[in-house]
């Protein structure tokens, strides 16, 4: 038999004028993967709606790699950030995302491009989703010219078009995203704002104030809870009289949602949409996730949890492992291809790092530069310490 393998070998090498102890890899072709498969979801928990998402969603192979692709990166882009931070080349606040990849990935794939999207302080992976490039990201976190806010910004500034940040102040974003949404139905254009809020920040009077308008006025909105079990160090049973989230609108109908799961977390998100835009008003849902790192950098984030219970999440409910495992058991994909897509993903995050740590920090002249929309209503002398500097948006 080993005979035979070594004849067979040393044709394809004669036939491929490769040399005989090359080694000859035989790829599968696209044909040989299954085009699409249909996957059994986990069923919502429904406030107020007679019946909720599907519990079976389709995935073709090629929207499975997309969202494997853009999962992974969020991953390898934030433990990047990490290790930035811990080199001090990052500083400041910085709130990773790691572990909530499933959250943005199905909510980007059930939406528009042109829809909106505004969320709280931990926004990395919903500005890489919403189109901004890994380098302008890094280069921001670090500080540097090229970064998507020219490096004035910061881990908790991000902007790009239809994406409105990145907020630092615990649930002011809402208020802005029934804001957005009333934008969208007085101009009547059929899109809608997806707001993004923390279970810390669930218990902000201002988000039932937001409820309130947007259930009167019938706002497209999707009021979203993204409840990754703690609020800084406190878990939600400490912090809130009750823990059910998606029923806090009241009047409003709400889903709690496996947020673990990009399929589970797409078809909720598409449920939403459709009801938003049929003019039945706003929606909340509730996404019950778990972030990996601590709060924020400056937090390690086991002295209210365990090491083990972090582990446990990253071990059974891990969601890239979970699509992962979909994909190779329904053979949509092999082995091999993933782990070129991982390759590829560490080399475009490494050079993004190295753009960012070698760009050039934004000059002094442009500190006073892009405060207003357009130029400064008046001059007011001696205000402040740079008057001798002009505002140029």
């Amino acid at each position: 038999m080993k005979t035979m393998l070594t004849i067979i070998s040393n044709a394809l090498c004669r036939i491929t004028g490769r040399n005989a102890g090359a080694r000859v890899v035989v790829s599968r072709s696209f044909a040989d993967f299954t085009p699409q498969a249909t996957f059994e979801i986990k069923k919502c928990d429904l406030h107020r709606l007679e019946e909720g998402p599907p519990l079976k969603a389709e995935m073709t192979r090629e929207q499975g790699l997309q969202y494997y692709r853009t999962m992974q990166t969020v991953r390898r882009m934030e433990l990047k950030a990490d290790q930035l931070y811990k080199q001090k080349i990052i500083r400041g606040f910085c709130h990773l995302y790691d572990g909530q990849e499933a959250c943005a990935a199905g909510i980007e794939a059930a939406i528009n491009r042109s829809d909106h999207l505004i969320t709280a302080y931990r926004a990395h992976g919903y500005t890489y989703t919403r189109g901004v490039a890994i380098k302008e990201i890094l280069a921001e976190l670090t500080g540097r010219k090229g970064g998507v806010a020219k490096g004035k910004g910061g881990s908790m500034h991000m902007y790009a078009p239809a994406f409105y940040g990145g907020n630092g102040i615990v649930g002011a974003q809402v208020p802005l995203g029934a804001g957005i949404a009333l934008a969208c139905q007085y101009q009547g254009n059929n899109q809608l704002c997806v707001t993004l809020y923390g279970d810390g920040a669930a218990n902000q009077g201002q988000l039932f104030e937001s409820f309130n308008m947007a259930a009167l006025w019938k706002l497209p909105c999707i009021f979203i809870c993204e409840n990754n079990k703690y609020g800084m160090g406190t878990s939600v049973e400490r912090a809130s009289a009750s823990t059910d989230y998606y029923k806090r609108g009241d009047f409003i109908p709400g889903l709690r949602v496996d947020g673990m799961d990009v399929l589970c977390v797409r078809e909720a998100t598409k449920f939403a949409a459709d009801h938003c835009r049929s003019g039945k008003g706003p929606i909340i849902m509730e996404l019950q996730t778990y972030r990996y790192h601590g709060h924020s950098m400056s937090d390690p984030g086991v002295s209210y949890r365990t090491r083990e219970e972090i582990q446990e999440v990253r071990s059974k409910n891990d969601p890239i492992s979970m699509l992962k495992d979909r994909l190779l058991s329904n053979n949509m994909a092999s082995a091999e291809e993933l782990k070129e897509i991982d390759v590829a993903i560490r080399k475009e995050v490494e050079d993004a790092a190295q753009y960012a740590t070698s760009d050039p920090e934004p000059p002094l002249e442009e500190l006073c530069n892009h405060i207003f929309y357009n130029n400064p209503p008046l001059e007011v002398r001696g205000t402040h310490p740079w008057s001798k500097l002009k505002s140029l948006s």
